[in-house]
């Protein structure tokens, strides 16, 4: 699929691949021959996943389509992180497979982290047969039951005639108004069992009827807000990038003037460069978004849902703003923050339909930061904090490599159009902040869930599903430490990923909290021996080439260029760089948990003073 600059691709319903066509009558076959047919008129192209006993008959059939493509991960955490960064990079379904019990259970955790950012994935475990469920059979677990809070729907099959429509429903569910997560666990005799398949097959879906158009009246009411307002400020959240919705966006930001903040889910979504964009709000965001945000007196919130990682204490947050929030699930819509303009629907027809309003209002233009009237005043006052607390870092005055820089200089070497993804942790906000995002479709991260480990299977995934991409991972030791056995599958798999390896010899957010508020007592968060010379163990560069994978090192900044344009030459097979870093760096600005939002710290700690808005 073909990204555009202006917008991620939608989740799309894709023709079968390699020649095979959905069955026009219907065909006697076992339920493991149906599942794999399901999955090839769906157009499902890749699986990641692990064998074991009751997947295993999906497994013969499987060896034998043209059309799905599977790719065999180390652990079952990193086929549900994998498909994950696939859906995220191409915007289709991700699917993992994995067995009963406790190859279930490892999709716990990337199935949450799904659910979290509103990823579109169909997970299928085997189960053990129908008539020992609910005995404490060998590995039998009550996934259903275990996962039932952390799935948008979960089926049970236990009939083989029921594969083919359960397959067609999950995958309608997973990718239809706001995507996520969806399990499909199978009985081992429903596997085994002799049946009949045809497709398409009828869907039965009662009260699944996803809202996506706005209603006009809503509509106009945001359009007269927006006429109204001095101070207002688009707050984007991922659900633009869900949407395909970044050149409708483009559009209304330019209209009215509005300036721009993305949150960490939705970087990309509205380009970085672009004049009104303020930077990503939040815990460790921009002093100017968190600011914006906080002085606001109209918030038009698209497709973000208010996490407290935004907001801080919500009882401060942004308190002389009224609200306007679009989003397509209407349970986010008032759950955290009461809302003056309530509209369900998805994003693209949101700003589409307001795009609309607005130009039949003769006084929506002319409010951007070159006017002289409209938002003029507000301007001034946001490039005086934007000029005022910029976003930058210091240099270690002991000559050793800064991490900010490492990771900025990746950005600006790699090739154009690069994906990015990244683990959890300082280096997850330094790459926020510091690599370069024009276009959607190209930062894959963990933001709900926050799981250390996402980003090498994410990698993987993302460079399965767009093998002409360059695909960078941006990891701390820590996070590395927990899913680099994937590395493994990404050599075996000729899937040449990239992976830097911000290595601190240290769990780095929360040494940084532990530096901040725990009068710097190190309990437990130092990953190297604890010497003065501090031996890193494992060595990341022996252990990257053990797996099949080139292994670089770099410690002294003259020398960083050079070993990231070798490492964006070898094409051939994945590289790992490990990056040793200065320690004792600092994610800022920082706004500490639990506080309010006008509590921001700016670089080195100092404590902006924003004076008084007038209300």
């Amino acid at each position: 699929m073909t990204e555009q600059a202006t917008g991620a691709p939608k989740p799309q319903p894709r023709a079968p691949r390699g020649g095979q066509q959905p069955a026009a009558a219907t065909e006697t076959m076992t339920g493991a021959q149906s599942l794999i047919r399901s999955l090839e008129a769906v157009g499902a192209d890749t699986v990641f996943g692990i064998p074991g006993g009751a997947i295993l008959p999906a497994y013969d059939p499987l060896m034998d389509s043209t059309a799905v493509r599977h790719i065999l991960v180390r652990h079952e955490q990193g086929a549900g992180h994998a498909a994950t960064g696939y859906a995220q990079a191409t915007g289709r379904v991700g699917v993992c497979m994995a067995t009963s019990g406790p190859g279930a259970t490892n999709l716990v955790t990337p199935i949450a982290d799904a659910h979290m950012d509103s990823v579109p994935l169909v997970a299928i475990t085997g189960q053990v047969a129908s008539g020992v469920i609910g005995t404490d059979a060998f590995q039998e677990a009550d996934i259903c039951g275990i996962t039932l809070p952390v799935t948008k729907h979960n089926f049970l099959v236990t009939d083989p005639l029921e594969i083919p429509r359960t397959i067609a429903e999950a995958f309608h569910i997973a990718s239809t108004g706001r995507p996520g997560p969806v399990l499909v666990d199978i009985a081992k005799d429903a596997l085994q069992k002799t049946t009949t398949f045809s497709w398409p097959p009828t869907p039965d879906l009662p009260g699944y009827r996803p809202v996506s158009r706005p209603h006009a009246k809503q509509i106009r009411e945001a359009a007269r807000l927006i006429g109204e307002a001095r101070r207002p400020v688009l707050y984007v959240g991922g659900g633009v990038v869900k949407a395909g919705a970044a050149a409708e966006l483009l559009d209304l930001a330019e209209l009215t003037g509005i300036p721009v903040t993305t949150t960490l889910m939705a970087l990309g979504a509205f380009p970085d460069s672009h004049r009104q964009h303020l930077g990503m709000p939040g815990m460790h965001g921009s002093v100017a978004a968190v600011t914006a945000l906080q002085k606001a007196d109209l918030i038009l919130a698209l497709g973000a849902r208010f996490d407290d990682r935004v907001t801080g204490r919500i009882d401060s947050f942004a308190p002389h703003a009224k609200i306007v929030h679009a989003d397509i699930d209407p349970a986010e819509i008032g759950k955290i923050r009461v809302v003056d303009v309530p509209i369900v629907g998805d994003a693209k027809d949101v700003v589409t339909d307001l795009l609309a309003a607005l130009r039949s209002d003769e006084h929506a233009e002319g409010r951007g930061p070159d006017a002289t009237a409209g938002y003029a005043a507000w301007w001034q006052q946001l490039d005086a904090w934007r000029d005022a607390y910029p976003l930058g870092y210091d240099l270690p005055a002991d000559g050793s490599l800064s991490p900010q820089q490492v990771i900025e200089r990746i950005g600006q070497l790699a090739p154009e159009g690069t994906v990015f993804t990244a683990g959890v942790g300082q280096h997850q906000m330094w790459a926020a902040h510091y690599l370069p995002f024009e276009r959607p479709g190209t930062w894959l991260n963990s933001g709900g869930l926050g799981t250390m480990g996402y980003a090498v299977p994410a990698a993987v995934g993302a460079k399965a599903g767009r093998p002409e991409a360059t695909v960078w991972a941006i990891d701390g030791d820590g996070c590395f430490q927990m899913t680099n056995q994937e590395l493994t599958t990404a050599a075996l798999n000729n899937l040449p990923i990239k992976v830097a390896v911000i290595n601190n010899g240290a769990l780095g957010m929360v040494r940084q909290w532990q530096t901040l508020f725990y009068n710097q007592r190190y309990s437990n968060t130092v990953l190297h021996d604890g010497s003065a010379a501090g031996t890193r163990v494992p060595d990341f560069v022996k252990l990257a080439e053990a797996m099949g994978c080139v292994g670089l090192r770099c410690e002294d900044p003259a020398d960083l260029d050079a070993v990231i344009e070798k490492a964006n030459s070898i094409n051939d097979r994945p590289v790992v760089v490990d990056f040793i870093v200065h320690g004792d760096a600092m994610v800022w600005p920082m706004v500490p948990a639990g506080t309010s939002n006008d509590e921001v710290m700016a670089a080195r700690g100092i404590r902006p003073d924003f004076g008084e808005t007038d209300d």
